[in-house]
């Protein structure tokens, strides 16, 4: 009897460290860096959506109005260039962060996400103002056009580490990457000042200043978590300017 209560004792306290264990596994999978990734994701795939919901009545109208007038086309799709280049640009962001590899280090910090998700909403509030009278369209256009451009390299540069809050998920130091530390901010602030000298107002000034300065309080905050790996330290002293080549 005493060895069968003994055997049923030895079986219930392996059971019990079988589970502990089962459980300690469990929890190092589900990392707080694991929920945190998957809910970034899940806030990206949201404004995707809609962001395609405020552009798709406005494609379907155009869509509509070349159809019935065929002529039209080619004079559509020169006014609309940068609104294609601005759908690939937010399609590729979203493709991006729902197939990129998983974060080493990602911010907890409220503040980091604050100003990412400030930084990426603010400029869908800029009103539509009328068109500046005082310089060529062709000027605002093509800043507009470089910025969209520089916009989506960065992004291609950085493939699966792309990600909107601060973290660290792999260093990339290639295309436009050699030139300054955060090309896709740079791209982002041309656009803004394209659009601000092509539809300038008051409400868009003061709302594409205060996004610049985020912007800058946001890339000083990722760099805190960069900094931490020794290929991010080499690269800065390599490339050392964060924003504006020359300038900052």
């Amino acid at each position: 009897m005493n060895i069968d209560q003994n055997s049923s004792a030895v079986g219930r306290t392996r059971t019990l460290g079988q589970f502990r264990a089962g459980n300690q596994g469990l929890s190092a999978l589900i990392s707080k860096e694991l929920v945190l990734d998957v809910i970034e994701r899940t806030i990206v795939l949201i404004l995707f959506l809609y962001f395609a919901n405020r552009m798709l009545r406005p494609l379907a109208v155009l869509i509509t109005a070349e159809i019935a007038h065929p002529e039209l086309l080619w004079l559509a799709a020169s006014k609309n260039f940068v609104a294609a280049l601005l759908v690939i640009s937010e399609s590729l962001s979203v493709f991006l962060i729902l197939t990129r590899r998983f974060a080493k280090t990602i911010s907890r910090h409220p503040l980091d996400w604050a100003l990412s998700l400030i930084a990426v909403n603010a400029p869908l509030l800029a009103v539509p103002a009328a068109a500046s009278t005082f310089m060529p369209s062709q000027i605002p256009a093509a800043l507009m056009f470089a910025g969209m451009t520089i916009q989506i390299s960065a992004k291609a540069a950085l493939w699966r580490s792309y990600g909107l809050i601060p973290a660290n998920r792999g260093v990339k130091t290639g295309g436009s990457y050699r030139f300054v530390r955060h090309p896709m901010y740079f791209g982002y602030t041309l656009t803004h000042i394209g659009f601000l000298l092509g539809f300038p107002s008051l409400q868009n000034f003061l709302l594409y200043v205060s996004t610049f300065l985020i912007e800058v309080a946001r890339l000083l905050r990722e760099e805190r978590i960069l900094n931490q790996d020794s290929v991010y330290r080499d690269y800065a002293t390599r490339v050392h300017y964060r924003l504006i080549p020359g300038v900052f």
